[in-house]
């Protein structure tokens, strides 16, 4: 019985031998050389220098986009204004109108203020800032993207700064509407317009300004800030310092917003906000030309139905493995091909063409004639060729044919 069992093991140790897809080969039969030294150390480095590069890039994160239908229909979202136009305050009124025909005075009020359309110096500069930070990420937004959702809470929380210096000469002639209003979550239409609303019953509004003179009328206007949800530091919107001028009275500015509600959940920023895009267009009112409509500023937006969530994740510990294998696996089967390939062009130089070699066959010692080539002995000829001089014993066979000969 003992000795059954230990044939079996035998056999299944045999058969486990067979399957060695790593056979040993030992050190005799194994043969070393400076270029293949060489290029091991090269590969050594390469491989450290990926490998690094590897483990840096899997300990990072990146960003993750999904989409999915925004659940919250039933809330509000509040939007944020801060705009100047170039009119006296008690001449123009502001206030939005969404399609539940809601009392507009329900959404909130805005803060009137009479301002100098001027800038200062330093509220110049801080627009020709925004201007240029919007302008930058306008075209190189899928670009940066990235940068701009891993950023945690950054100091910037942007706004215009307070006039330094002196005020311009006059009264104020220009009305900073601010504030913040409380909107559904359906499309809408933001309007600034001359006159002041009154309510119309059974729903709506309207702006009176019959007492109001042409010459009152221009809707030049600076956007400050535009956004929609809570504030949040270190976002610049697309309206923000954004400036139009205008040389009619009578003049039109409308804006198309597309708004999407976004969730960013990073390892830095946890943050519910809105992005938008938007387009302008703008036309002079001159009903005697046969443009007709109402002037003043409309910013007509429209929520979407579907909610972008941002994430931070790592990258799964399987595709490190997977990439890292990779890389000390190929770059070891790509030295072996190059150390393979050295050897078969070293072979082909050296060996069968024999180069190095011709030399000392036409190598003659003075004082020696030269012998024909098929008198020699291939016993004699290594000799010759390895030490180019033929010993007295040899030279009296070479002397010699018939007794070479006898000799092989």
């Amino acid at each position: 019985m003992l000795n059954t069992t230990l044939v079996n093991r035998k056999n299944a140790l045999k058969v486990v031998k067979e399957l060695d897809a790593f056979p040993k080969v030992p050190e005799s039969y194994t043969e070393t050389s400076a270029a293949g030294g060489g290029l091991s150390i090269v590969t050594f480095i390469l491989i450290g220098f990926l490998v690094i590069s590897e483990i840096s890039y899997y300990t990072s994160t990146e960003l993750k986009f999904d989409y999915t239908v925004d659940k919250n229909h039933s809330g509000t979202v509040k939007l944020n204004i801060d705009i100047t136009v170039a009119m006296k305050c008690h001449h123009v009124g502001a206030d939005v109108l969404d399609q539940t025909g809601q009392d507009v005075y329900s959404f909130g009020m805005l803060n009137e203020e009479s301002v100098h359309w001027e800038l200062s110096d330093n509220q110049r500069d801080y627009q020709h800032f925004v201007q240029q930070v919007n302008d930058y990420l306008s075209g190189e937004y899928h670009a940066i993207q990235e940068v701009l959702w891993r950023s945690g809470n950054p100091a910037f929380k942007g706004g215009m700064p307070k006039r330094k210096g002196p005020d311009p000469p006059g009264p104020p002639d220009a009305c900073r509407i601010h504030g913040s209003l409380e909107v559904n979550k359906v499309a809408g239409n933001f309007h600034i317009t001359a006159g002041k609303s009154v309510p119309v019953i059974p729903r709506g509004h309207a702006h009176l300004a019959m007492m109001m003179d042409s010459k009152d009328y221009n809707f030049s206007h600076r956007i400050d800030h535009f956004s929609f949800g809570n504030p949040v530091n270190g976002i610049i919107f697309p309206l923000d310092g954004s400036e139009i001028t205008t040389s009619f009275n009578h003049h039109s500015f409308q804006y198309f917003m597309q708004v999407v509600p976004t969730e960013v959940r990073t390892y830095k920023a946890n943050m519910d906000t809105y992005q938008f895009s938007v387009t302008e267009s703008n036309r002079a009112i001159d009903h005697n030309a046969g443009s007709h409509g109402v002037p003043g500023i409309f910013i007509k937006y429209d929520l979407s139905s579907l909610l972008i969530q941002v994430k931070e994740v790592h990258r799964p510990f399987w595709m490190f493995l997977v990439q890292l294998c990779g890389i000390v696996g190929g770059i070891f089967s790509v030295s072996g091909i190059i150390n393979s390939f050295v050897g078969l062009v070293a072979d082909i130089l050296c060996c069968r063409f024999k180069w190095g070699q011709q030399k000392s066959h036409d190598t003659v010692v003075p004082g020696q004639a030269k012998l024909p080539v098929d008198l020699i002995h291939p016993t004699f000829e290594r000799s010759i060729s390895q030490n180019n001089i033929v010993s007295p014993s040899q030279e009296s066979y070479v002397n010699q044919p018939n007794l070479l000969q006898n000799t092989s």
